[in-house]
């Protein structure tokens, strides 16, 4: 499982890069623009992908098997609302998704077996408990990413901007 998740934070990576690269041609107004998204716009939709790692990354810092790479996500604000815009521009959006990006990549690479098969135990944004297997909701945590990616990925296109191929097929070495 472990390098399957140092995949993931790999890919994650690359795909960001490409997705922030792309959306960087566009201007802030048709960056802002309502395109029938649940986030309705590229920002919303980008902004609500930080505000779903934050949220993450916080409730993965309180793990009992602490990893040190998360002690710099403890600091964050913890975002009021799903979809708080966090970032107004795409500038600063950028510098934070890059930021996340590199404790994500050194998160999981310092995640353990034991870890990812010990429960980890967090309120959801209602208050509400939970007590779930730690690799599971790793795996929640990179797929919420590529999901809402796959809508980011839609609404350039519909901007005239084209991301490219995002399979993660093309992130799988070869043997």
């Amino acid at each position: 499982m472990k390098a399957n998740f140092e995949l993931m934070a790999s890919y994650n990576q690359r795909m960001n890069k490409a997705l922030y690269e792309v959306a960087a041609t566009l201007n802030n107004e048709e960056l802002h623009q309502d395109r029938g998204a649940f986030f309705h716009s590229i920002m919303g939709t980008l902004n609500h992908i930080l505000v779903g790692d934050i949220i993450w990354l916080k409730r993965f810092a309180c793990h009992k098997i602490a990893l040190p790479s998360l002690e710099a996500v403890t600091v964050l604000k913890t975002p009021p609302s799903l979809d708080a815009t966090l970032c107004s521009s795409l500038t600063e959006l950028t510098v934070q998704r890059l930021y996340l990006d590199g404790i994500i990549v050194q998160f999981t690479a310092q995640l353990t077996e034991q870890a990812m098969a010990t429960p980890l135990a967090y309120n959801n944004s209602k208050g509400l408990p939970f007590n779930k297997n730690f690799g599971h909701l790793l795996q929640h945590f990179f797929n919420h990413q590529t999901h809402h990616r796959g809508q980011i990925s839609t609404l350039l296109y519909q901007a005239g901007v084209d991301v490219g191929v995002t399979d993660l097929l093309l992130a799988i070495p070869n043997e």
